[in-house]
């Protein structure tokens, strides 16, 4: 750390807090995120060491979130990342009214962009999500957090947990139980991302499991084998029952929205992992060849955060816990219960009442 001067603090999450800070030597403006041990015996976070790996992986791409370094710091360690001035949900937040289209065009490029790459290096990043996407001050936007990201099998092989993705981004396989899945998890909170950037508020803001299915099911209409063969081997399928309801038309839900920007979300928001359109092949979409044009990154708004850390995109309680820069690592731990607090975080259950769903 002696090789930093910590300049202030951007914010703190389940595994971590991240300051702002500038190399001695160099000058060079970064974000250190400072992961401390509970315990020295635990080692280290299964999170952590997948955010590593993950990151080395596909390094020196212009939309993926840069690693510099990872070192030793007292019981813990420090991932020095390029410094980034926002974040999506920062944006959005922000917007006076819905963004234009030629700048949600932009965002969505970028992300198409940076998700294609990962999937073609067999990442699958697990948590996407707005608050996931920094914005630098050129406007760049860039995917981070790669803190759930795995090693995608292509065999479809391995099991993985479903408790993955923030609540309101989840795929309705997750919220089914998956443990067997694919980039598809990507591609939903894809469309996730490019209808709350065309809405200017989130899709389906389920307070919990079953009401995020409930918000799924009021758009997209109750799934059946005949529409989602594969729904019938998912483990929770059985256990959850819903009313049969019919799927809105998506220009009902967007009125505003182009039919070309509603086809290619249609392609995102499919039931069916695999007929979700692949990043790759969504950059190729008539929508991002169509007036308005995507705007050039210096064209789009950039939140600035005079004073002190950004707010997060959905606030929870206050925390009360202090942190300092000189403090030992061991001792700068969050309360390990802040993150079950937060509204915006995992659910690690299936609760909630289930007429919340039947009878709306």
């Amino acid at each position: 750390m002696d090789q930093y001067c910590i300049l202030g603090r951007i914010g703190e999450g389940a595994h971590g807090i991240v300051f702002k800070a500038k190399h001695v030597e160099t000058g060079e403006i970064v974000a250190l995120k400072k992961v401390a041990l509970r315990r020295l015996e635990d080692g280290i976070p299964n999170q952590a060491l997948r955010e590593i790996k993950a990151l080395q992986e596909i390094e020196d791409n212009q939309y993926v979130v840069q690693l510099k370094a990872v070192f030793p710091h007292g019981a813990g360690f420090v991932l020095a990342f390029e410094f980034m001035l926002s974040d999506l949900a920062e944006v959005v937040r922000h917007a006076q009214r819905p963004l234009a289209p030629a700048q949600v065009k932009s965002y969505l490029q970028m992300l198409l962009k940076g998700v294609a790459f990962c999937h073609a290096n067999n990442i699958v990043h697990r948590d996407l999500k707005p608050a996931n996407l920094l914005i630098s001050a050129s406007g760049q936007l860039k995917i981070a957090d790669f803190g759930l990201a795995r090693v995608f099998s292509p065999d479809g092989s391995r099991l993985y947990t479903h408790q993955v993705a923030t609540r309101w981004y989840r795929a309705p396989e997750l919220l089914y139980g998956a443990r067997q899945y694919d980039q598809g998890v990507d591609l939903w909170a894809v469309g996730c991302i490019m209808g709350e950037l065309l809405n200017g508020s989130p899709l389906f803001p389920g307070e919990n499991d079953i009401e995020q299915l409930c918000c799924v099911l009021r758009i997209l209409g109750t799934p059946s084998p005949q529409v989602w063969p594969e729904i019938t081997e998912l483990p929770d399928y059985n256990k959850i029952s819903f009313k049969e309801q019919a799927p809105v038309p998506l220009e009902e839900v967007l009125p505003d929205a182009s039919p070309q920007a509603l086809d290619l979300l249609g392609q995102f928001l499919l039931y069916p992992p695999r007929q979700r359109i692949p990043a790759s092949q969504a950059l190729l979409h008539q929508y991002f060849f169509t007036a308005p044009l995507p705007a050039h990154p210096s064209e789009l708004p950039i939140p600035q955060r005079p004073g002190g850390p950004a707010p997060k995109a959905h606030p929870g309680p206050p925390h009360v816990h202090e942190f300092h820069v000189d403090q030992p690592l061991e001792e700068s731990l969050l309360n390990p219960e802040l993150p079950a607090r937060q509204p915006s975080k995992d659910s690690r259950s299936h609760t909630g009442p289930l007429s919340s769903c039947a009878a709306s």
